[in-house]
């Protein structure tokens, strides 16, 4: 199971000013969070509440759907194109960057278990996405279209060009190559893929994009590239499992919510800095920083009074960071929450030689790379914590399909819970709608004629 130190915020520690006397916090707010957690169990099976994530672990239809096409299409492609942004991407590339052997698309048919490579379109800039195009062979791509309203513009785009493209080159047989993950019963991609005649996985009722990682959404190109996805849902139900203890003793999510919100309401601290010491855990925090900042940075909360909160997440990589932005969190204004990801144990144990033993870095040989990221991730939190920075340490016992999706929900869960205690909607988002529509616009989507007038005046004034 994950463990949470959180022995870095304490006052005791990092002092008055900057930390939190945590065990008097953690009673004060015992029978709140003793609420929230059982009220947020008791909603998610109620329409509307945008609560069902909870309930993807035990979708058994899906998984079984899921790993059905997976076997049928096993063999018959060389590359996983998938389309999508947002919600709709950075789960994936988080889980699949995380449990495929690095470097996954430059390796071998054979260093791959002859599992297809896989790619993740999800951006518009018109070099990338030409750049890709033009190295693919589309005839052995199988192309995942991933949007929950089937009207996003950005992944539409996308699809509109590579559908082009592929029924150039293959005739009436390229809906073969195209698996679309949409809603189930409306939308512009729910109606194209009838139409077409494409294969269709659902993106539940109720899920948010940013909260599917564990539907279709996310489960397909994981199964897709040989990646068990019943180990994943394991991994799911057993932190379900632990988080539903109402005792904020015992549940780390709701301890991490609780101190990032006081941190933020009491201390000032308003910047939430996720920061894994593993490459393959580098797209995690790419994937936490859309769930914190879409969740919880809001204009209203529940009451309708105008707030303006949400604490802004961070994105970094230890040790790599350390060189980047070290200086600034040890030294600049002391406003953030750092969390450091530790890895137990990594796959591999590397050895560094026994040479160059009479100069200055003669006291590595013999060590390992493993020792020296390990005291490099010690160093840096007590160094925080000597210039008074608060700090909390996620460590997961070694990276597989079973502790990665552990992470994921505790995070989820621990997002959901701050947002109770923020008093916000934790899964509207109002302030992306707007830029949608204002795009619609530009765009010259039909309906939003007169949004497209009063924008261009704006932008003729800013």
């Amino acid at each position: 199971m994950l463990e949470l130190n959180y022995k870095n915020v304490d006052a005791q520690v990092i002092g008055e000013d900057n930390g939190l006397n945590i065990e008097e916090e953690f009673n004060n707010y015992q029978e709140q969070i003793k609420h929230i957690i059982a009220d947020l169990n008791k909603r998610k099976d109620k329409p509307g509440q945008w609560l069902r994530w909870m309930n993807l672990g035990y979708s058994e239809e899906t998984i079984w759907y899921v790993k059905e096409f997976a076997s049928m299409v096993e063999g018959r492609f060389e590359n996983i194109l998938v389309l999508g942004i947002g919600g709709s991407a950075l789960g994936g590339i988080a889980v699949t960057e995380a449990l495929l052997k690095p470097y996954w698309n430059l390796l071998t048919p054979e260093q791959r278990n002859n599992q297809p490579r896989i790619f993740f379109l999800d951006n518009i800039d018109p070099d990338t996405i030409s750049s890709l195009l033009s190295i693919l062979d589309l005839k052995n791509t199988l192309v995942n279209v991933i949007t929950k309203s089937g009207s996003t513009a950005e992944t539409m785009s996308q699809y509109m060009i590579v559908k082009d493209l592929l029924e150039k080159e293959l005739g009436d047989d390229y809906r073969k190559n195209i698996v679309v993950t949409t809603d189930k019963n409306i939308g512009i991609l729910k109606q194209l893929a009838d139409q077409e005649g494409y294969k269709t996985f659902i993106i539940p009722d109720d899920v948010g994009g940013r909260f599917s990682v564990f539907s279709a959404v996310g489960l397909l190109p994981l199964a897709l590239v040989g990646i068990d996805i019943d180990e994943i849902t394991n991994g799911i139900k057993d932190m379900d499992l632990a988080l539903k203890n109402l005792d904020i003793h015992e549940n780390i999510a709701a301890q991490n919510a609780l101190i990032h919100y006081l941190m933020d309401t009491k201390k000032g601290k308003n910047l939430s800095v996720m920061m894994p010491y593993s490459s393959r855990l580098k797209y995690i925090s790419d994937w936490y920083v859309q769930l914190w900042a879409e969740s919880l940075g809001k204009e209203y909360d529940k009451n309708g009074n105008k707030v303006n909160i949400g604490p802004t997440p961070i994105k970094a990589l230890g040790v790599t960071d350390q060189h980047s932005q070290i200086q600034l969190y040890n030294e600049g204004p002391n406003n953030k929450v750092i969390n450091f990801i530790r890895v137990k144990e990594f796959d591999t144990t590397l050895e560094i030689p026994k040479i160059f033993e009479y100069t200055g870095i003669g006291y590595l040989g013999g060590k390992t790379i493993n020792d020296l990221m390990n005291a490099e991730a010690d160093s840096t939190r007590v160094a925080l914590a000597d210039y008074q920075r608060p700090t909390v340490t996620i460590t997961i016992p070694k990276i597989n399909g079973y502790y990665i999706a552990q992470l994921l929900y505790m995070l989820e869960i621990q997002t959901a819970i701050a947002g109770e205690l923020y008093n916000i909607d934790t899964f509207n988002q109002p302030g992306v709608e707007q830029a949608k529509n204002y795009t619609y616009a530009l765009m010259g989507r039909s309906g939003y004629e007169d949004s497209a007038i009063q924008l261009q005046t704006k932008m003729a004034s800013v």
